[in-house]
């Protein structure tokens, strides 16, 4: 409709309540156009349109409610007819008089009605200090989260005090709003990040700031602790690119778990080299005071005085911090100590201990370690060959979970016959010197586009997203890529039994014992014994990679890692059936290197493993071709304690879902992730060393930026996850339980009346939650002839309450809100058989089949949804 449309509409007076009542009419007929229609012909008759729209939202209510409403539809035609309509806004006292009146009605607002209210009635044009009063008053009324919402839209932070806005914002688990409102402004970050500081400093007491909230609506304590604080002080300085050295305490408490994590490695695994171990304590601590007097009391514990001594002059703590025992070896300690740090016992265990490892097969000089241009070009014209085999890996510098991402200090590229291994920060820079800094990015890049050359890897799309961060010239290297082998992909169709064992009957799962705790071999190394018939030796994975010069030991663990590759390849092509395989092996590999166009990138760069152990036949290349679909009980996760809001999503859509506690450690993450053989689910910083403690593509990083319910579209697209209607709440989303116990209406009305009873005659005695719950006697919890999703144990009659519940569960019965058991189309209420959580037919689920209509598949099953009472 265009403004030429209106000039015979001339401003009558009409009221605008019988617009509305027009314009309702139609809106319950979903007449959309005639009501867009009406809409603007009526604005054009009503003498102040302005005035016209608040009386209409001031006398109906159906706007206050979440998604799109009449009055949503009203405010946002109005807003287009004013472009049109230049001449209708006002001016001086009469807008001041609607600012005020508009003002009274955002606290009410759903969030898209506050951008076209703001723009119509120019809000930005108000008093500033009117405005600043008015969100005043919101908060002192408890409405935190509005008077939050408000100041952003007014762009009123800087006027505020930024502790005071977020405090109650952050008892609340609004982390995302919190963000938001400092999103702009650079200062505001600093403040909220020194004063986030200050509450991880260990002799803060954190009450003081609980204190005043303790009413507080929808309070989380359980999320208000310093290492949830600490999370969130690294992904604030991540994501604002803030210098960590404004948050000493909790970078401090960082290398602390670093430190620890050192001693564990070094002391209780027995996994790190000495030499290792060294370079990164010495990182670690540097001149720390306070991580010094640390590291010398667990030197104390794990080395006695005489070795806290030698090891407290290596990293060069001051005398007067330490101990008097120490104090006293390090007197007594003579230059000569510093041969004896290698024992005889310690030099017959490495020379034994190399025969239960893979071997590199070819002689030491045939390792090239490049560092100059003139090498580098040499081997590039070996390298750039067609037809030739390129096994390539990366090393980096291991972050421990510090900002930042990691930058590749080594890159390997491995022939037949020899192994290069290029300095790619100090060949960056000299190019850089010479005013050719994309020389080398050009040449890697010609290496990934070249289809002629085969190149091999394990988890690339990790190690090109490193690559990226490295050179920023090299950050579309995965899309241009062709030609590539990715074996961790080709991992995963090998065909293992249960028990470990390869179908050709080759050795089991490996582990080793090496004076310490026993570790499972993982990742490439398991995938090279399991061929080759020895594992990798990775004791060297965690060394200081960027140091020079690397040691020898370090040359000959990098060329491994990238020459494994070659005679991994060979051995399959050779020998496919052996290993479960498709005999047409390397046909394969050629089909999909020239046929298959490049999928679509993924959002994280990250590979895909299918949890269900099916993928695409043959190997392939990553991620040429998708992870075969599978369904939400064959995908199983463990959420990190940032991500409960996506955990409760994918419970919901029938995923089986660990959730870390507030309190736990990343680290039991990994040895849930391994015990149960779920997928780690994290985001941020922890994503590095999740990654290496499970093996490639069996941990993946959620943008924490998006919302709960964007994260799991991510995650269940990625993993290639159909949901089905028949999914839908088939998990009870508050224990995970995938059996429900169905439950007459009328038996569950006996059982609510007689909760009632029980609980006027015996509140006393009740405990907390449970007072109105119905305890049901233990019986065996399997339960024959359950269908697969959502299992339902139906008996003839529940005159028994629950046959089929665990234990002593409780039917959470009082939860039920009154009402519900009168509602006539309600049959059945169905009960988790775990926790007692009561469910029944609701609108839940057309809600959630609308928010992931992108993952839902087809089905013929039509089973019931519950709504969580």
């Amino acid at each position: 409709m265009n403004q030429d449309s209106y000039s015979s509409d001339q401003p009558t007076g009409q009221d605008p309540l019988l617009l509305l009542k027009t314009l309702q009419l139609l809106w319950t007929k979903h007449e959309l156009e005639k009501l867009k229609e009406e809409i603007r012909r009526g604005f054009a008759r009503l003498e102040d349109p302005l005035a016209g729209l608040l009386a209409m939202l001031e006398s109906s209510s159906d706007w206050k409610g979440k998604g799109h409403s009449l009055g949503y539809c009203i405010t946002t035609e109005l807003q287009l007819w004013i472009k049109e309509h230049p001449a209708v806004p006002q001016s001086g006292t009469k807008l001041k008089k609607l600012q005020a009146r508009v003002l009274g009605m955002l606290s009410q607002c759903p969030t898209n009605l506050l951008d076209p209210l703001i723009s119509i009635y120019q809000l930005h044009t108000a008093d500033r200090n009117y405005l600043l009063e008015h969100v005043s008053h919101l908060y002192l009324q408890g409405n935190y989260k509005e008077a939050a919402i408000l100041s952003i839209k007014l762009k009123l932070q800087p006027d505020q005090d930024v502790e005071k806005m977020c405090t109650p914002l952050l008892l609340q688990d609004k982390a995302n709003l919190v963000e938001d409102y400092v999103g702009e402004y650079p200062e505001l970050q600093r403040k909220l990040l020194q004063t986030l500081d200050m509450w991880c400093d260990p002799s803060f007491n954190i009450r003081d700031i609980t204190r005043p909230y303790q009413g507080l609506s929808r309070y989380k304590p359980e999320k208000f602790n310093r290492r949830v604080l600490s999370k969130l002080v690294f992904r604030l300085l991540e994501r604002f690119n803030v210098d960590p050295a404004l948050c000493p305490n909790v970078i401090n408490q960082r290398h602390l778990r670093t430190l620890n994590y050192l001693f564990y490695k070094r002391f209780v695994e027995k996994t790190m080299t000495e030499e290792n171990w060294a370079d990164h304590i010495q990182s670690t601590v540097g001149e720390n005071r306070w991580l010094q007097g640390h590291l010398v009391q667990s030197l104390l514990r794990h080395c006695g005085a005489r070795g806290a001594a030698r090891w407290a002059r290596r990293c060069r703590v001051p005398p007067e911090m330490l101990p008097r025992a120490v104090a006293e070896e390090l007197q007594k300690l003579h230059i000569q100590d510093r041969a004896e740090e290698v024992t005889k016992a310690d030099i017959i265990y490495e020379d034994s201990k190399k025969k239960d490892y893979y071997q590199l097969p070819i002689a030491r000089e045939k390792i090239h370690f490049l560092q100059t241009w003139e090498e580098t070009l040499q081997c590039w014209e070996k390298v750039l060959q067609p037809g030739q085999v390129v096994g390539v890996d990366m090393e980096w510098k291991p972050s421990f979970g510090m900002v930042g991402k990691p930058r590749v200090a080594l890159l390997q590229l491995a022939l037949k016959d020899e192994v290069f291994l290029l300095d790619l920060p100090r060949l960056l820079k000299q190019a850089e010197a010479e005013g050719e800094k994309e020389k080398l990015p050009r040449f890697i890049q010609m290496l990934y586009s070249d289809a002629a050359i085969t190149k091999l890897g394990y988890g690339m799309s990790g190690d090109l997203s490193s690559l990226a961060a490295t050179c920023s010239a090299l950050k579309d290297t995965e899309k241009q890529m062709q030609g590539v082998v990715d074996l961790l992909a080709v991992d995963k169709q090998l065909q293992w039994k249960k028990d470990g064992r390869k179908v050709d009957g080759l050795s089991p799962e490996h582990s080793h014992e090496e004076r310490g705790v026993k570790q499972p071999e993982k990742g490439l190394s398991l995938l090279v014994q399991h061929v080759l018939g020895k594992p990798l030796d990775k004791t060297e994975q965690l060394s200081n990679w960027e140091k020079r010069p690397l040691r020898e030991e370090q040359i000959l663990y990098a060329a491994s890692d990238a020459y494994c590759l070659l005679e991994i390849y060979e051995r399959l092509c050779k020998d496919p059936e052996s290993f479960g395989l498709g005999s047409d092996l390397t046909e394969s590999l050629v089909e999909k290197q020239s046929k298959k166009p490049r999928a679509k990138k993924q959002l994280n760069k990250q590979e895909a493993p299918s949890p269900s152990g099916q993928e695409c036949q043959g190997p392939r290349m990553e991620p040429l071709c998708p992870p075969a679909p599978i369904s939400p009980q064959e995908f199983s996760v463990v959420c990190d304690n940032m991500l409960q809001g996506l955990g409760r999503y994918l419970r919901c859509l029938g995923v089986d879902v660990r959730l870390l506690d507030n309190e736990d450690d990343h680290r039991k993450a990994a040895e849930i992730a391994r015990q149960e053989g779920r997928v780690i689910l994290t985001s941020g910083l922890p994503y590095q060393t999740l990654r290496s403690q499970v093996g490639e593509g069996r941990c993946f990083s959620v943008n924490c930026s998006e919302k709960a319910k964007e994260q799991a579209l991510q995650v269940l697209k990625h993993f290639n996850v159909q949901v089905s209607l028949s999914d839908i709440f088939s998990r009870c989303q508050v224990c995970n339980c995938n059996k429900y116990l169905k439950v007459s209406r009328e038996r569950m009305r006996q059982l609510v009346e007689g909760s009632r009873r029980a609980s006027g005659e015996h509140s006393a005695g009740c405990p907390g939650s449970q007072s109105c719950g119905v305890t049901v006697p233990a019986c065996d919890t399997a339960q024959p002839g359950c269908a697969p999703h959502g299992e339902r144990a139906e008996g003839a009659e529940q005159s028994e309450a629950a046959a089929g519940l665990a234990g002593d569960t409780v039917l959470q019965v009082a939860a039920i809100p009154p009402g519900v058991l009168d509602r006539a189309e309600l049959t059945d209420f169905f009960c988790c058989t775990r926790c007692g959580k009561v469910f029944w037919e609701g609108s839940h689920f057309g809600r959630v089949v609308s928010q992931f209509q992108d993952v839902l598949v087809a089905s013929g099953d039509t089973q019931s949804v519950y709504e969580l009472s």
